[in-house]
């Protein structure tokens, strides 16, 4: 059973899920591969001089993988419950029990409105600091949030910072995830 469910394969959940993943906790990502990236070309993002939003999709895919992540890439989450316990995924192929959902869908609020997730006035999904929505263990990220800041480095921040809410809560104190180089995997090749 994955401890992280993400629905959405864009900056935010990528984010998300290379967070809990090189953290130890098991993380499936749902991406059905229609994110707004492959429109895009980042040279506006730090640390990257430029690149496709193609190549940075595949990037960071492989980055996430490589963390220890189940990317599954074409798999669709087509519905989302919560039943006390965690969270239900469902897919067409398979249903997945997960202690906690980060919703990464860009502007398609439905699942957070499936789930009865409170909304702000602005239509966007009301989140605290940590990106929990109304329902326990229940994030939102990136354009579900935001009425008009759409942008990779945002979404992404926003991932970062619902992985590292759930990492506190599984570790029972405020966890900080900073490498130093001796820290650093080597990748294989």
């Amino acid at each position: 059973m994955p401890a992280v469910a993400i629905v959405g394969g864009g900056p935010a959940g990528l984010s998300a899920a290379l967070f809990t993943a090189k953290n130890g906790l098991e993380t499936v990502v749902f991406d059905t591969d229609e994110t707004w990236m492959h429109k895009a070309h980042l040279f506006n993002y730090p640390g990257i001089r430029s690149i496709s939003g193609d190549e940075f999709m595949a990037v960071t895919r492989g980055q996430v993988g490589d963390r220890g992540a189940d990317v599954r890439v074409g798999e669709e989450a087509t519905d989302v419950e919560a039943d006390g316990d965690g969270f239900t995924v469902e897919t067409e192929d398979d249903t997945y029990d997960a202690d906690y959902v980060v919703l990464a869908t860009g502007a398609d609020r439905s699942i957070a409105d499936d789930l009865e997730c409170s909304f702000d006035d602005q239509g966007t999904v009301d989140v605290d600091l940590d990106m929990e929505t109304s329902v326990d263990n229940l994030y939102a990220t990136g354009a579900m949030v935001r009425a008009e800041e759409w942008q990779a480095v945002i979404a992404a921040g926003d991932g970062a910072s619902a992985a590292l809410h759930i990492l506190s809560k599984e570790k029972g104190e405020h966890f900080h995830d900073f490498d130093v180089p001796d820290d650093v995997p080597a990748l294989e090749d």
